[in-house]
């Protein structure tokens, strides 16, 4: 057996205090407190991690609308049937609340036989009863609201479990009913995910849709921080070259509980034989002992003795893939930590799949999807008695600059870079980011360190319970309008998801060695913002920036503390806190400052590390080939650049100067001079 690999990763180390669990008089976890006080609301968005309790969450909120509100019924829409189990009876007036959640059998649309199409009748069935709850799948709802209308559904609740299935593109027949009951504003909507992306290829709600919900954020941070056992969070990813299974052991540790998703048949990453590389890796953990005859699970003796209960849900043979999952959903082992050890699958054991003891997300082969990754990162991330640590590790294949389809590999392993930068964003606390001037005084909901709040700098402050960062930043633009301090408290994710999967913006901060960082951070991250609010003025798009490009690259420089050793797991939860506190305290913060880093600088020093060396060299050079010379555009928003740069220090950028930004704000300059000499002589 090879040797563990050490993979590339941050480390996320949390408090294990307990809170996530602890229930109210009512009964209610901290996140389903923090929705039902927004019960009110016509359209309420519940962002949250998986196992927060999303779903007893909508109970509460549900049946305040219907004894409360005056709403005749609730609907609740799930994406598939697993996942209808989800809203079965729960006793809520054992735990405090003051009515239980009851669903007659019938009108759970989730057990009863027959497909989608055929249960439209029985949606109708419930719309002209006195009943009043009612559970389907999200392709149920669609054919009923095609059926009967969106005005049958007045005065009803509508929630939609898993929200990020939902898509404002016209072929999204679910996103075009959301749409007409929002346009009508008869109905009540809550939308519950656990991986809101918009950056994932199409929006999940128009623009002007989406600003009428109030929405209700609860973090990975403040979810694992709360756990009782799990304390530290590994995301990473590993390359490999010639075939994954040869690799697999050097990152696959037999002993964790773990689950495999092979790649997509049509990746690269994939044999074309599904089954023969599933017994690739059967082979490559032990001997094969037979199959449990009550559970299907493959038995695999290891070098050490130890007998693996291995579940294969990649074989779709009918008999054989319906004894497995029978076997996986076994309620009476719920509990039981030795009942499977691991499962290996391919496009299953995803969203919805709960298995509290799994150890390690192992994936292989890149995915384009990042709410596919939360959610796989999601079966990992349950609590668990003696689970101390989980991790997600994704092995990618390393480019090979001699095939014919480098181009293809290289923009995988960028996406790749890109999804584990986006986690790390995830999984750190929330920022709330304030100007530093003269006036800063101390906020009493924050603990800024042992020295306390010092007036005479920039200060960070944190808030265990919320798990929030303060971070006074000199030269700091402050939203004003309400839209745009929404994004900035709400959306920074959704942001930095568009600048860190922009191809433009990761290759050169990957590989142009004459990157001038502000080119991404101002020129390119600027040109994202416009384009994607440009009802916001310009002050709010420049607030929006700098706060986007404060979070990403103040986590970038407290990960660089956690890799370099400066600050060690030993220390607990605060490891993170204090490389945050580090990188601020090394001189005063300043928005200028947080302008000239590079934010992939440190993703590179992991890609040089981890990749072959001569590849990284020939894939540079490749990306190197292709850079495009200076645009119109960029060109015009450089001369607006030395236009601040003019008003802040009352003289226009050189082009001999030694300062590499302002050096290019010259160059910008003249280029635009050059263009329009050219034009003026024909």
């Amino acid at each position: 057996m090879k040797s563990s690999q050490s993979v590339p990763s941050v480390s996320v180390t949390y408090a294990q205090n307990g809170t996530s669990a602890k229930a109210n008089e009512f009964g209610m976890r901290p996140m389903q407190e923090r929705a039902y006080e927004r019960r009110g609301e016509q359209y309420l968005l519940i962002k949250s991690p998986p196992a927060s309790g999303k779903s007893r969450a909508l109970m509460f909120i549900a049946l305040d609308k219907l004894h409360n509100q005056n709403l005749k019924q609730a609907i609740i829409v799930v994406p598939e049937k697993s996942i209808g189990a989800s809203f079965n009876d729960e006793p809520l007036s054992e735990y405090g609340f003051w009515a239980d959640w009851t669903v007659q059998p019938k009108w759970n649309l989730c057990n009863a036989p027959g497909e989608d199409g055929g249960k439209v009748n029985s949606v109708g069935a419930f719309l002209e009863s006195g009943d009043r709850v009612l559970v389907c799948t999200h392709a149920t709802f669609r054919f009923a609201v095609d059926k009967f209308g969106v005005e049958a559904f007045d005065d009803r609740l509508i929630a939609v479990d898993e929200f990020h299935h939902v898509s404002a593109n016209p072929d999204n027949r679910l996103g075009q009913h959301l749409g007409q009951f929002i346009a009508r504003d008869k109905a009540h909507i809550v939308a519950m995910t656990g991986s809101y992306f918009r950056g994932d290829a199409v929006a999940v709600l128009a623009a002007e849709d989406e600003r009428k919900f109030e929405t209700v954020t609860y973090t990975y941070y403040e979810q694992l921080n709360g756990y009782s056992y799990l304390k530290t969070l590994d995301i990473g990813y590993y390359f490999y070259t010639g075939s994954y299974v040869d690799d697999i052991l050097r990152v696959l540790d037999p002993d964790e509980k773990t689950i495999i998703h092979i790649p997509n048949v049509n990746s690269r990453e994939s044999t074309k034989d599904k089954i023969r590389e599933v017994e690739h890796i059967i082979e490559a953990l032990g001997d094969w002992e037979g199959t449990d005859p009550a559970t299907g699970f493959q038995l695999v003796k290891t070098d050490t003795g130890k007998v693996l209960r291995i579940a294969d849900l990649v074989d779709d043979e009918p008999t054989k893939r319906e004894r497995v999952t029978t076997a996986l959903r076994d309620p009476t082992q719920k509990n039981n930590r030795d009942h499977v050890d691991i499962i290996i699958a391919l496009g299953m054991a995803k969203e919805g799949f709960d298995w509290i003891w799994c150890e390690h997300a192992l994936t292989i082969g890149y995915r384009s999807s990042l709410t596919e990754i939360v959610q796989i990162i999601g079966r990992a991330t349950r609590d668990a008695p003696g689970k101390a640590r989980a991790r997600f590790t994704n092995l990618i294949a390393e480019p090979d600059a001699s095939e014919e389809a480098v181009t293809e590999a290289i923009n995988d392993t960028l996406k790749a870079i890109a999804a584990s930068l986006l986690m790390e964003q995830v999984l750190a606390p929330r920022f709330e980011f304030r100007p530093k001037n003269a006036q800063s005084v101390a906020d009493p909901r924050f603990d800024y360190g042992e020295d306390g709040y010092d007036p005479n700098k920039c200060n960070v402050g944190f808030n265990e319970d919320t798990g929030q960062f303060q971070i006074e930043i000199k030269g700091l633009v402050e939203p004003k309008s309400k839209e745009a301090a929404r994004i900035c408290r709400e959306d920074l994710n959704e942001v930095i998801t568009a600048f860190v999967q922009d191809k433009t913006a990761i290759e050169r901060g990957l590989f142009d060695e004459e990157l001038v960082p502000e080119e991404l951070t101002q020129l390119r991250l600027g040109k994202i913002i416009r384009d994607k609010y440009p009802e916001l003025d310009a002050e709010d798009q420049q607030a929006v920036r700098q706060h986007a490009i404060a979070a990403l690259n103040i986590v970038q420089q407290a990960k660089m503390s956690l890799l370099e050793g400066a600050v060690t797991i030993e220390k607990g939860n605060t490891a993170l806190i204090d490389g945050v506190r580090k990188f601020v305290n090394v001189r005063d913060l300043d928005i200028d400052l947080i302008d000239s880093i590079n934010p992939f600088g440190e993703a590179y020093a992991i890609l040089s590390k981890e990749m072959n060396s001569e590849n990284l060299q020939k894939i540079k050079a490749i990306i190197s080939a292709r850079n495009v010379k200076l645009t119109i555009e960029e060109a015009r928003d450089l001369a607006k650049a030395a236009v601040r740069f003019k008003n802040d220090r009352g003289r226009l950028p050189s082009i001999t100067a030694a300062d590499p930004w302002e050096k290019r704000l010259a160059e910008g300059i003249a280029f635009l001079a050059r263009m329009k000499a050219e034009a003026a002589n024909g």
